[in-house]
């Protein structure tokens, strides 16, 4: 049975476009016969994906430049022939895998690669050991697979901790998919949102005097409103791609929760700077499933006197767990805590706690009481 930590949050989100559409217009979904603001879990995922990385100091990188990477490099670096180099970087694509990784005219990858970003040093490296080869095979119409595969494949499979955690697909790689532990939801409002439009202009601040009018004009869309947010972390499926390392799961399993409750997607920042945390967070640990708390919002949340939506969404959050807890009974969850603003208590959600990281550090201990994060 499998053991897993869900995380909710309740946020605010003032005027902004966090997550745009084909059009530049903020994402929408339809829920309840109301439409509501959404945020992809895409946008917030990589947000998320960033600060774990920094936390841990484990860059990687999800690109298709890996060639133009090691051409560059050894332009820059080795000081070679700008030739050799974009067709060492070529070797590089079509030496992994039995059929090799396609190469397009611009000389990026025809598939996105996720690696750390200490790999562009390791492949330079293979390049620099077999240039002889590298030299001869130049300028041939069918030079064949001149870097040793076995080693180029090691290099582009290799895990990080943000790998093992979110998980990668590359097909074209035997054995270099890694199934994520992580389950990201779209975040959407809680009460029912549409884009609102934005009339904006730009001043000359070299137009004469006589002269009036602005430089520049357009619109622009933002939305603003209480955004639920899930995501759950298959702890047991996290240890396994991590090789039972209990301590490292326990450091990333702690990482990912704190940027879960303070990241934000970046996208208008200069223009809107949005940047608040949930007014609520919860926590669970639980065997046998996730439990998201969606469907406490599939009847759109209604302002209350005050005419806010956060304290209502807060209490309809309340109240439907509870009747989850009831119809569940409570079977195979070993912890459940929040942290909020304002210190009024909230039946069914658990242990109040004064603050995230104290919620997050009594949910790390509750899913990992026997190791102690030693082994």
């Amino acid at each position: 049975m499998s053991l897993f930590l869900d995380l909710s949050a309740i946020q605010s989100v003032p005027t902004a476009n966090l997550n745009r559409d084909d059009l530049g217009s903020p994402k929408t979904v339809r829920y309840g016969n109301a439409t509501r603001i959404r945020v992809s879990s895409q946008s917030w995922k990589r947000e998320i994906r960033l600060g774990v990385e920094g936390d841990l100091g484990e860059r990687a990188a999800r690109t298709r430049q890996v060639p133009v990477k090691v051409r560059a490099a050894l332009e820059s670096r080795a000081g070679w022939p700008a030739d050799l180099a974009a067709f060492a970087g070529k070797q590089v694509a079509a030496s992994a895998g039995k059929k090799g990784l396609g190469t397009e005219s611009a000389g990026h990858t025809s598939v996105l690669l996720f690696l750390p970003e200490s790999g562009i040093d390791e492949l330079v490296t293979v390049c620099l050991d077999h240039r002889d080869a590298l030299e001869k095979g130049l300028g041939k119409k069918t030079p064949g697979v001149l870097l040793p595969t076995l080693r180029i494949e090691e290099i582009l499979k290799r895990r990080t901790a943000s790998i093992s955690l979110l998980g990668r697909m590359l097909a074209e790689l035997p054995g270099a998919n890694v199934d994520g532990a992580a389950q990201v939801a779209h975040a959407f409002t809680t009460h029912a949102s549409e884009p609102q439009r934005d009339y904006f202009t730009a001043v000359d601040d070299w137009l004469g005097e006589a002269e009036t009018g602005s430089g520049h004009l357009d619109t622009a869309e933002f939305s603003a409103g209480v955004f639920y947010r899930f995501a759950s972390v298959n702890i047991t499926d996290l240890l396994k791609n991590l090789d039972g390392d209990e301590k490292a799961a326990r450091t990333v399993l702690a990482s990912f929760a704190d940027q879960f409750l303070m990241s934000l997607p970046q996208a208008k920042r200069t223009s809107t700077a949005p940047h608040t945390i949930p007014d609520l967070a919860y926590l669970a640990v639980r065997a046998q499933r996730p439990l998201s708390l969606a469907g406490a919002f599939e009847a759109p949340v209604t302002a209350d006197v005050t005419g806010g939506f956060s304290t209502p969404s807060i209490s309809r959050l309340a109240s439907y767990a509870s009747d989850l807890n009831r119809l569940t009974g409570d079977r195979n969850r070993t912890f459940h805590g929040y942290a909020r603003t304002g210190d009024e208590e909230l039946a069914g959600l658990g242990t109040a706690h004064t603050s995230f990281p104290g919620l997050i550090d009594a949910a790390i201990e509750a899913a990992f009481p026997a190791a102690g994060g030693e082994k």
